[in-house]
């Protein structure tokens, strides 16, 4: 359980420049933020980038003179009191243009931390004066002692619209998530970004060994209150609590924008970056043979089945939609956990987490699960999206509640699947025209133990504009895993859908691969 200090605030040295207004008197729950986002959605939404001042907008502070502002880590919070948890702050400017407005709280208390430029080492700039006290951050960063005991890593950052990223031990820093994602991936309207606008930081005890945070959620469309509980460990899992509620049209016009209606409410987005692969087709000119932040999407159906669904990076924007209702679960999950597979020196794609969404007893109960694959030329762009959306959204001022816990690992201590998918290729059959033969591998304990002169069955199947030829299990022993081959030929220049899954009789005994393939 959470436990607080049962005192008004006390937060030492300095505070006093922090801090003009006093601490009110307030317990700050989901209630209490709930409250504040339905009054927000009963007016016009108001874009915070037009708060930004013209200092430090894009125009005038351009990359480098950005990075040039550091924050001064000894003016973090709660570092004074050597709390467990301390957190640093984001400075406002170049694309990060949408001030955020950041609270601290305790169980009876709460007061504003402003906008201070002392927490910031400016180099050689000289634009302090220009900088109101009211500016807001960017956003802040959240560090803990991760990996080694007296020693401050970095857990999580929330930088940027809804974003934010979480680690666990011995991770770095891969893809990430977000609050909601409106629209995303439709063709008949614009992706529509959400903010977290505001933020209530809950101050913790020295023994505490997780984090509450609030959030207020703003957007054209509506606005949404979240809570977050965030459990650091090998495995970081952050419980999440979330109430929505969509503007009335009429609200939405006042504020003279061309928004279009909310076609698909994307709960728990995950956002992720796959440039090639194993399975990619599109090959790249790069000294990799893979680069990606996650390889595969994985799946737990309500009948139990679980899918893995590797990631491409198609020629053009893919968005696949999966019925899943009551769905247990879904992530972006990266696999490839071999230095050997990368060769990146730099880059640590071996240590990035998977993400794991695990829905709550207040989940909606019909709804589809979302792939959106976009196409990309190099690694700098997230290109995957990843969301669950229902299939009736609530009315416009109507309370929308949900809840779901992400997990931040690499699998080391929490296991997400056992029998499974370890690795796809595909390419052309020689000598026959478009044909492809794909090579898929499968692991795990149940594998393990079939006999070698009693292989398993790949049943295997596609949609109508194609037709499997060939089919065969194998061993292979270098790898340690059955492999089935199949031979795909498409009948017209669309994308096919397959399936493969291994059984023993009528047991089945892996996941279900399952892959859209598109002509490249």
């Amino acid at each position: 359980m959470w436990r607080w200090i049962c005192l008004p605030l006390v937060i030492a040295a300095t505070l006093a420049q922090r801090v003009n207004a006093s601490a009110e008197s307030v317990e700050v729950n989901l209630d209490y933020v709930s409250q504040r986002a339905l009054e927000r959605a009963e007016k016009p939404f108001h874009d915070p980038r037009l708060d930004l001042p013209k200092v430090l907008r894009q125009e005038n502070l351009d990359y480098d003179k950005y990075r040039q502002i550091r924050f001064r880590r000894d003016k973090a919070l709660w570092t004074d009191e050597n709390l467990p948890f301390r957190v640093e702050f984001f400075h406002p400017g170049y694309v990060y243009n949408e001030p955020v407005h950041i609270n601290e709280f305790t169980a009876t208390h709460v007061q504003q931390i402003r906008f201070v430029q002392d927490f910031f080492d400016y180099g050689n700039l000289d634009i302090q004066n220009e900088i109101p006290a009211n500016t807001g951050y960017a956003g802040f960063r959240l560090l803990y002692e991760l990996n080694k005991t007296n020693q401050l890593d970095e857990l999580g950052a929330f930088l940027g619209a809804s974003y934010f990223r979480l680690l666990g031990k011995d991770q770095s820093y891969g893809q990430s998530a977000r609050g909601l994602a409106l629209n995303c991936g439709e063709t008949d309207r614009g992706e529509e970004f959400p903010i977290f606008t505001d933020w209530w930081l809950g101050k913790p005890q020295k023994d505490d060994t997780q984090l509450t945070l609030y959030a207020l959620l703003d957007s054209v469309s509506c606005t949404g209150a979240y809570e977050f509980h965030i459990r650091p460990g090998e495995t970081t899992a952050a419980d999440v609590e979330a109430v929505i509620y969509l503007r009335d049209s009429k609200i939405i016009r006042q504020g003279k924008t061309n928004a279009q209606p909310i076609k698909t409410l994307g709960m728990a987005p995950l956002t992720s970056m796959f440039w090639f692969g194993k399975n990619s087709e599109r090959k790249f000119d790069d000294y990799r043979s893979e680069v990606h932040d996650s390889d595969g999407m994985l799946v737990k159906m309500e009948n139990g089945e679980t899918l893995w669904c590797p990631l491409d990076n198609p020629a053009a924007m893919r968005h696949q939609v999966f019925n899943a209702p009551d769905i247990r679960g879904f992530g972006l999950i990266q696999r490839e956990r071999s230095f050997s597979a990368y060769q990146d020196s730099f880059t640590s794609f071996q240590d990035e987490p998977s993400v794991w969404v695990e829905p709550h007893r207040n989940w909606p109960h019909d709804g589809d699960l979302h792939l959106v694959e976009l196409s990309a030329n190099w690694e700098g762009l997230d290109n995957i999206v990843a969301f669950w959306s229902p299939r009736n959204l609530p009315k416009p001022l109507t309370p929308f509640h949900f809840g779901y816990t992400l997990y931040w690992t690499r699998e080391t201590d929490y296991k997400l699947s056992e029998n499974k998918v370890v690795g796809t290729r595909i390419g052309l059959v020689s000598g026959s025209g478009n044909a492809r033969q794909i090579v898929i591998d499968f692991a795990g304990p149940k594998l393990d133990a079939i006999p070698l002169n009693s292989p398993p069955t790949a049943v295997a199947s596609c949609s109508p504009n194609a037709a499997i030829t060939a089919n065969q299990v194998i061993r292979n022993p270098d790898a340690g895993t059955w492999r089935a081959v199949l031979e795909m030929q498409p009948k017209d220049n669309n994308p096919v859908d397959l399936r493969c899954t291994l059984q023993r009789g009528t047991n089945v005994v892996s996941e279900t691969w399952v892959y859209q393939w598109s002509p490249p």
